[in-house]
């Protein structure tokens, strides 16, 4: 079938409209609605009240996350779907509602998308303007980790390393479940001293201050200290153009003892950059968001480690979500 007959006009302007529906959800998130709600029935000019919202605006939404099939309604009272209680509701342990937030956070800037093609440049002048962007950025990390992290975790094989880099490693959930998988194994985070107290919660949470530590610093700009067995990139070489990829993948390279393990994981392109589709929107994401960050082909991703002086890389057939890939070698 071509491309024009998939793309009817009925097609072309729903993908137009999908904002709202995006915009409908990082509005219930923001508000806590479902987390105001949380197991009971409740009526719309309570859960106003709880918010300190107008009603007419209130019932509006609810009625809009009713449709999209998010709450039930009944007698003018609403409650949470399954779903809902387990993804959206702040004190479950399944909640995503930090990444849905990092995704409104980035609403004003990919609005601007057409500037931003038409410079190459960046929109967003930084990064984090406040405390609550940070924590949605961070706390998202570990939303998106904790979907694959504990199953990634026994996958790989880490039996005799002894200290694993986690470097980028934000809120530090794939350090934590590699040791939790590994007794032996010891892991040190590596990132922005601003990220060090969103670290230092989630390892303590799981109990493992014993064996992560936190060491602060930046990977493009200063050296890596210390010496490892086993390196983990995670999602960090798209938030860096090609230059800078290079030199932090040499970095790592030359802290990681002779047969030590180095393991990228990153949404991979195919070699024509084209597709899936994901890491090809993810491109134009970086591009709006970042001086110089891109997606990367599995050729362009071997090609950084190879140069390295990285030995036997390879693929692994793990596919994650969104066409996360692993790219891994011998130091």
């Amino acid at each position: 079938m071509k491309c024009s007959d998939e793309w009817s006009a009925e097609k072309l302007l729903k993908t137009a409209g999908a904002y709202w529906e995006a915009c409908t959800l990082h509005a219930g998130v923001k508000l806590e609605v479902f987390t105001e709600i949380g197991d009971e029935y409740v009526a719309a000019e309570d859960i106003a009240g709880s918010l300190g919202g107008n009603v007419r605006g209130v019932s509006m939404l609810l009625n809009a996350l009713t449709a999209m099939g998010l709450l039930i309604k009944k007698d003018n009272h609403y409650a949470n779907t399954s779903e809902s209680k387990t993804f959206l509701v702040k004190k479950s342990p399944r909640y995503i509602g930090y990444m849905i937030m990092h995704h409104y956070h980035l609403v004003s800037a990919w609005s601007q998308l057409p500037e931003a093609v038409r410079s190459g440049k960046s929109i967003r002048r930084k990064s984090y303007n406040n405390k609550e962007e940070s924590e949605s950025f961070l706390m998202g990390m570990f939303n998106l980790a904790m979907a694959s992290a504990p199953q990634l975790s026994v996958q790989i094989d880490l039996s005799g390393r002894r200290h694993l880099l986690d470097l980028g490693g934000g809120p530090g959930t794939y350090a934590i479940y590699f040791c939790l998988a590994n007794p032996q194994l010891q892991a040190t985070i590596f990132d922005l001293l601003t990220t060090r107290p969103f670290a230092l919660r989630t390892v303590k949470q799981f109990g493992l201050e014993d064996r992560i530590d936190f060491m602060p610093g930046n990977y493009v700009e200063e050296d890596i200290r210390g010496s490892y067995d086993v390196a983990w990139l995670s999602q960090i070489l798209h938030g860096e153009g090609p230059e800078e990829c290079e030199r932090i993948v040499q970095k790592t390279v030359s802290v990681v003892e002779s047969g030590g393990l180095i393991l990228i994981q990153d949404f991979i392109l195919e070699d024509t950059l084209d597709r899936p589709l994901f890491p090809a929107l993810f491109s134009l994401n970086m591009l709006i968001n970042t001086p110089k960050g891109q997606s990367y082909s599995e050729t362009q991703i071997k090609g950084m480690l190879k140069r390295a002086g990285v030995k036997e890389i390879k693929r692994l057939p793990y596919q994650g979500p969104n066409d996360t890939g692993i790219i891994c070698g011998i130091v």
